[in-house]
């Protein structure tokens, strides 16, 4: 008989439907997400992808390594042998699955608040585990009870992957040349970690590193360390203009995404860094592909053409920009949220391969960092504005309703409905968790910027009663 809080324990259904999400597992702690579910779901995941080894790490929340540990547990009761990096990034995470060629589990909530956390799960070389691609089998497994069967029970070690990790990153992206003065803001996450694995392998004559809250604390004591929130921004676009930096690095909780901050304390639009990273890609990989999702800026794919490049337009979401890399064998991916993917690093998102890139390229001018972007600023964007609507599929028919048979204007639903004329664009997608309605829109200038905006928020929140 199994021990009490065992994977033999089935998790009641309704906190197995509010925890599986479409790429991950997350949810309060420890109220839906506990060390039975972890030791349930590691269980289960080895059976689903039929691992004989695996590879997990975890983030600095309190709750993180006694998950983890309990996952362990689980994946060695079915058989494989379980390989603990320890405290990581969840691209480090990602390295090691593709370094070692093993499966990986990552436990962290990224940039969720402090009561939260999760489970990341790729299979080996980092390929990704979504709802179509194993994880609605595994919640599965853990809802009918799932007992592991293996003739023996798997190892449980231990391995730094960190320098190792550092060592690969620069590789990709070298930073030589002019020496640099950079803030990174770790937002008490992760890259409190990285950061000075990385950048103490680079040198003090490379780069000068001012540190703004490296502690490791999953209570997140300074601000969210969500940096897609202008809010939390504010302390690194201070400290940048304090200091005369010459950039400002801010990274999310688990480190896999990157947001930059000029030198005048001005935040970059990820589709900025998305066109600076595509150049330098193809200028070393000349004619290749570049995947970009829909509400990138337009900018981007014209860009990618011009330098010769294949651009290709994606929805939304991680598994679909690694889907498609791999359908293209694409060298480079960009999402508008401050993910970018390196088909060098397994088609897996690193928030810090992009910031070295992005320093790659800096240290090679003597340009501001504003100068040398501003070759790829073409378009004003609204940034994504949420509207909260009783029917959000009733208030995207009414916006296609009200631009259909206008002159010069196009509309597609690869991704709810975007609406597209030679001027300006903007794309409206529901959310998959809440009753909103979320929009982009972009123009040639402010004024056809905010003229399509108000113009889409009117027909959004006319009906939103």
């Amino acid at each position: 008989m199994a021990a009490p809080g065992s994977s033999a324990d089935p998790v009641p259904e309704a906190t197995l439907r509010e925890v599986f999400k479409a790429y991950d597992v997350r949810g309060l702690v420890p109220e839906q997400v506990d060390e039975h579910l972890a030791r349930a779901v590691g269980a289960a995941f080895v059976t689903v992808v039929g691992a004989t080894e695996v590879v997990v790490g975890h983030d600095m929340r309190p709750s993180s390594p006694g998950l983890a540990g309990a996952f362990a547990d689980g994946a060695s009761q079915a058989g494989a042998d379980v390989t603990m990096i320890g405290l990581a990034s969840t691209d480090q995470l990602y390295f090691a699955s593709g370094h070692l060629g093993r499966p990986g589990a990552m436990f962290t909530a990224s940039h969720n608040p402090a009561q939260y956390n999760g489970i990341k799960l790729c299979r080996a070389h980092a390929q990704p585990v979504g709802t179509e691609t194993g994880l609605a089998e595994i919640r599965d497994l853990v809802a009918a009870g799932h007992r592991p069967t293996a003739a023996r029970e798997g190892s449980i070690t231990e391995h730094d992957v960190l320098d190792a990790y550092a060592a690969h990153l620069l590789s990709l992206a070298p930073v030589t040349g002019r020496r640099l003065k950079v803030v990174v803001d770790a937002g008490s996450g992760m890259a409190g970690l990285t950061a000075p694995a990385v950048f103490d392998r680079l040198g003090f004559d490379a780069v000068e590193l001012d540190a703004l809250y490296f502690d490791l604390d999953g209570s997140f004591p300074h601000h969210e360390a969500n940096p897609i929130d202008p809010a939390n921004l504010v302390d690194l676009q201070r400290r940048v203009v304090e200091v005369g930096a010459d950039a400002g690095l801010a990274f999310d909780g688990d480190a896999d995404r990157c947001f930059v901050v000029d030198e005048r304390g001005r935040a970059v639009s990820p589709s900025t860094i998305t066109a600076l990273i595509a150049a330098r890609e193809l200028l070393r990989v000349p004619g290749a592909t570049v995947i970009h999702n829909l509400i990138t800026s337009r900018a981007v794919p014209q860009i990618v053409t011009e330098l010769g490049g294949t651009p290709v337009r994606t929805r939304v979401g991680h598994s679909y920009i690694k889907a498609r890399m791999a359908e293209t064998d694409a060298v480079f991916g960009g999402e508008h949220s401050g993910h970018f993917y390196f088909r060098d690093f397994w088609r897996a998102d690193s928030g810090m391969l992009a910031a070295l890139h992005t320093l790659a390229a800096l240290a090679q001018t003597g340009q501001p960092l504003s100068g040398l972007l501003g070759q790829y600023e073409r378009f004003v964007a609204s940034g994504e504005i949420n509207s909260t609507v009783a029917d959000p599929a009733a208030a995207i028919a009414a916006i296609a309703a009200a631009y259909d048979g206008r002159d010069g204007v196009t509309t597609d639903t690869l991704d709810g409905l975007t609406v597209s004329h030679e001027r300006w664009w903007f794309n409206v997608r529901a959310s998959n968790t809440e009753p909103l309605l979320r929009l982009n829109a972009e123009g040639e200038d402010e004024t056809t910027m905010t003229g399509v905006r108000d113009e889409a928020l009117a027909i959004i929140r006319g009906g939103a009663a």
